[in-house]
């Protein structure tokens, strides 16, 4: 009992100076905690195969898409929605790599699928919002720049990247006069 109290004490005093973070609290068994960008299923649910070869072509194409290798990526989200055409997140990562390739019609229709299933999916609008601004549509993005402000009443990640980008758009518009 009096070892368990001094590891206790020790691992409280080391928390306290920094060097153990809550991360160690929370995670007992090491490693770091799961990050957004790792595989959105639930590890717990039992899947069918078809699931699992969907999620496989969904993780390799989100693999693909943050090492900007979009061509690459559009065939497996394009395997995932014809698997699940109500798979709001391929359709969205679909509109970004079609947008990124600048195929902006193609990148459009994808989006607005996204946001048909899943009206209010964040990712979806900001990356809406990013596409009527490289389609030189200031109006439409701020449409979506709304969307995310009712979204996000408190404020979110996407919220800040399109006000950023709007901003930066309007600045680099020459001024009427």
């Amino acid at each position: 009992m009096k070892t368990l109290r001094t590891a206790v004490l020790t691992l409280a005093a080391l928390s306290i100076s920094g060097i153990v973070s809550a991360t160690a609290w929370a995670n007992p068994g090491g490693g770091s905690m799961p990050r957004t960008e790792m595989p959105r299923s639930d590890p717990q649910q039992p899947k069918t195969k078809k699931e699992e070869a969907r999620e496989t072509d969904f993780d390799k194409a989100e693999y693909l898409i943050k090492g900007e290798k979009y061509d690459e990526a559009i065939p497996l989200l394009q395997k995932v929605v014809a698997d699940n055409p109500r798979d709001a997140d391929a359709w969205n990562y679909l509109g970004f790599a079609s947008r990124k390739l600048g195929r902006n019609d193609e990148a459009l229709g994808h989006y607005q699928k996204a946001l048909t299933i899943a009206p209010s999916h964040r990712g979806a609008t900001e990356y809406l919002g990013e596409l009527y601004l490289q389609m030189k549509n200031l109006a439409k993005a701020e449409e979506q720049l709304v969307k995310l402000r009712a979204l996000c009443p408190s404020g979110c990640e996407e919220l800040e990247d399109l006000e950023g980008d709007i901003a930066a758009y309007k600045s680099s518009q020459p001024t009427q006069g």
